[in-house]
């Protein structure tokens, strides 16, 4: 995976620190200054802002302090607890945090070779597609000698604040990291693909077997190394970071660093009884304020769980941020969980494995209808089908499909201000098991994606075996940019684009006819079928018969 790393902007970091230390100088990076462009793409700076080395920040300046842990970061001044939250998530999966942080040995500083720092460090993030490798310099933001973004609990520590800085140079400047998403967050870390889940909408507070079979899920999913936040909707301005009676905040992104079925009572009375609560641990980004309800850090509850058990789960009585307490009561005071699964390919593993489909696309406008590809959502029934269209195959009886798109990530910057993304989503429609060329009519829409102005909605839909047709679009015609659609299904999908409208025109076509129209036949039903095992098979339920060649109607 990680083997064809691309060098963003083309900085990279081995031959950048190999000029420097042969200079003795240390790095400064050309394309993120110490200045105020990096910080804001829009309104005045607030106080003086001086950046520093860690070195002049502090004495013994450390990537890791006694390794790296969730309880290492706290939030700054910028308002990204959602990415500080799945920063959280990425600390408590070495797996994945190595490969964010690549080669972290040489990376951090060594005390008896102070010659061979160079002021130069180096992240993997995936965007779009890819993973890029981001180059920084050490150079950081700080007002009164404290850093003003993301930092350790411990002073001299400094891998969250130097991959924020790198995820900021991503975005365009810090500024950008105000008010994201922490689903961005996640897939930036890891290259899966993230799942928006409503707890309110889906009503699992109190429907006990839907949020049964949602734990089971949200289990499964860290027990396979995926990463998972949830938070609660602040409906108003007001709402905004308001501390709830039961301790938890609005408006904010809470990281889950733990996932398990507790096993209530104590010695052998626990062993036979097998009695389990379904239970989730949290992080606040604040490093404090924790939630107060039933089995809080200090509540009678843990007293139904045994020492070796308590020991298990790691519980402590610290307002350190992070707190256990039962899914049920989290699906009745949370409103959003985001679930990022890792999506396994390898055919090496145990655990399932898909089969992934990756295509590259482009709203674009022309002023000729069949090569305009932004034709707006199915309201704008004139164009719709002026939009990209993508066939996949499923080949089983039934089969999950995951659908995700993801619109290009924009850039915020003092010269092209705020970067806004699009309002996304797609249909999917069953269609004939033959079809070769785009889709100009209506046909059964089998499942559709909400629309939404984020970097990249999925869904997640089971399917019947048979032929469909993925349109992806903007919710308005006439909007233009490029997307990567993945596509998951159990065995391959035969997943690619349709690009004519209808047959090309040969030589033939003059003698033996062009296609006027197309017939559908829909079968509805059959009897006195021969078995398919003998030398007739019953007809496909749905297919598309041609003429002397084929049309789209």
């Amino acid at each position: 995976m990680f083997s064809c790393v691309k060098p963003y902007e083309d900085q990279n970091y081995s031959a950048l620190k190999r000029a420097c230390l042969r200079r003795k100088v240390l790095f400064e990076d050309p394309n993120f200054p110490a200045t105020d462009d990096s910080l804001y793409y829009q309104g005045s700076p607030g106080p003086t802002v001086r950046w520093k080395r860690p070195k002049d920040i502090c004495e013994n300046p450390r990537l890791f302090v006694d390794g790296i842990s969730s309880h290492d970061l706290h939030q700054g001044q910028v308002g990204n607890c959602w990415f500080v939250a799945a920063c959280s998530s990425l600390a408590s999966r070495e797996s994945l945090w190595q490969k964010v942080i690549p080669d972290w040995k040489e990376q951090e500083w060594d005390p008896e070779k102070p010659n061979a720092y160079a002021g130069i460090f180096h992240f993997h993030f995936w965007r779009f597609g890819e993973w890029v490798d981001v180059v920084i310099d050490d150079r950081l933001p700080t007002v009164n000698n404290q850093l003003i973004y993301c930092h350790s609990s411990s002073r001299n520590e400094f891998w969250c604040a130097l991959v924020e800085k790198a995820y900021a140079k991503l975005a365009g400047c810090y500024q950008a990291l105000d008010g994201g998403n922490t689903a961005d967050a996640l897939v930036d870390f890891t290259g899966g693909v993230s799942e928006p889940i409503d707890l309110t909408e889906g009503g699992f507070a109190h429907d006990e077997a839907k949020r049964n079979q949602l734990f089971e899920r949200v289990l499964k999913v860290h027990s396979r190394g995926g990463l998972i936040s949830a938070s609660i909707k602040a409906v108003t301005a007001a709402d905004m970071e308001a501390r709830l009676a039961c301790g938890l905040v609005k408006g904010h992104a809470y990281a889950i660093t733990d996932v398990r079925k507790v096993r209530l009572g104590h010695g052998l009375l626990a062993f036979f009884k097998s009695e389990k609560l379904d239970m989730i641990r949290l992080r606040n980004p604040w490093g404090e304020r924790e939630w107060n309800g039933p089995w809080s850090d200090t509540s009678e509850e843990w007293q139904k769980v045994s020492k070796s058990e308590r020991e298990k789960m790691g519980v402590t009585v610290q307002d350190d941020g992070e707190f256990w307490m039962t899914f049920e009561d989290m699906c009745r005071y949370f409103t959003d969980i985001i679930k990022c699964r890792l999506i396994n390919t390898s055919y090496l593993s145990v655990h399932k494995t898909w089969e992934e489909a990756r295509l590259r696309g482009a709203w674009t406008r022309h002023e000729d209808p069949q090569k305009n590809r932004s034709g707006g959502c199915i309201n704008h029934k004139n164009t719709f089908f002026q939009n990209p269209q993508y066939i996949f195959d499923v080949k089983k009886p039934e089969d999950e499909v995951l659908i995700c798109i993801q619109q290009r990530p924009k850039q915020s910057t003092r010269r092209d201000g705020k970067g806004e993304n699009l309002a996304i989503g797609f249909d999917i429609y069953k269609v004939e098991e033959n079809r070769q060329y785009r889709m100009h009519s209506l046909q059964h829409r089998a499942a559709s994606s909400i629309y939404i102005n984020s970097r990249s909605v999925f869904l997640r839909t089971d399917q019947p075996e048979g032929r469909f047709v993925i349109i992806p679009t903007t919710f308005e015609p006439g909007h233009t940019g490029e997307f990567l659609l993945r596509v998951f299904t159990d065995v391959p999908s035969n997943c690619q684009e349709l690009r004519l409208d209808e047959p090309p025109r040969s030589c033939w076509s003059s003698l033996c006819g062009y296609p006027q129209q197309v017939t559908q036949v829909h079968v509805l039903g059959a009897a006195g079928l021969k078995d398919s095992s003998t030398d007739m098979e019953p007809p496909s339920p749905e297919r598309r018969i041609l003429g002397p060649g084929a049309a789209e109607g």
